[in-house]
């Protein structure tokens, strides 16, 4: 299933940092609806978000993988929280740093209470990664929302945008009952930006404190 819903009521007016955690326990009061981004290192995460809001440099975009190692919160529009994610899979780090890593992620993904919907971010160049998937599998079984964002798609022609797409699903549907609600975004475009708000829009709608 997709979204494909492309108008949108919500404007960006403001996108401000407000805090960098290692912690969930000392992430802001959660007082209002928030959404999270992540994605294997390397995604294109950074540029996604700065897509997202429209700035060039509220998320620090960097040609090394793994830039972000905390837990980083941004108030939009005095409303509502984007949080930026470390990747998962890290190659370059030692297996004490990606079990920090993986432990950070973990406890905040399932006890953040405001915490509305997880956006997994995936490139959309590349066969279905076991990383990816059981990342996936993994939120899913601990009842955290979640939708599949397929970042880059503007490397790819039209064609293979879609033909990408269908071997997701059906790798997707060899263990899942349905494909999950996905976006195909492109940073460099700024394709899939409005879906992807108009969803947060939508949520936002039914948030209550």
């Amino acid at each position: 299933m997709t979204i494909i819903s492309g108008k949108i009521n919500m404007k960006i007016t403001q996108a401000n940092f407000v805090q960098s955690n290692s912690e969930y326990q000392k992430c802001p009061v959660p007082d209002k609806p928030e959404y999270a981004f992540i994605g294997r290192s390397n995604v294109g995460k950074s540029s996604l978000i700065n897509s997202i809001v429209q700035r060039k440099d509220l998320a620090k975009t960097s040609q090394t993988p793994g830039k972000t190692q905390l837990i980083n919160h941004f108030l939009i529009n005095q409303t509502w929280y984007l949080v930026d994610l470390p990747g998962y899979g890290y190659a370059k780090v030692s297996k004490t740093e990606r079990e920090k890593f993986g432990t950070m992620i973990h406890d905040y993904l399932t006890n953040r209470e405001n915490l509305l919907c997880t956006f997994v971010l995936v490139d959309i160049r590349h066969e279905p990664q076991k990383v990816d998937m059981e990342f996936m599998a993994s939120i899913a079984n601990s009842g955290i929302p979640f939708y599949i964002v397929f970042t880059k798609a503007d490397k790819l022609s039209k064609t293979q945008v879609e033909n990408h797409v269908e071997v997701y699903k059906t790798k997707m549907l060899e263990t899942w009952e349905e494909m999950p609600q996905y976006f195909v975004t492109s940073s460099v475009k700024g394709s899939g930006r409005e879906e992807i708000l108009a969803a947060i829009d939508e949520l936002n709608l039914g948030y209550k404190a």
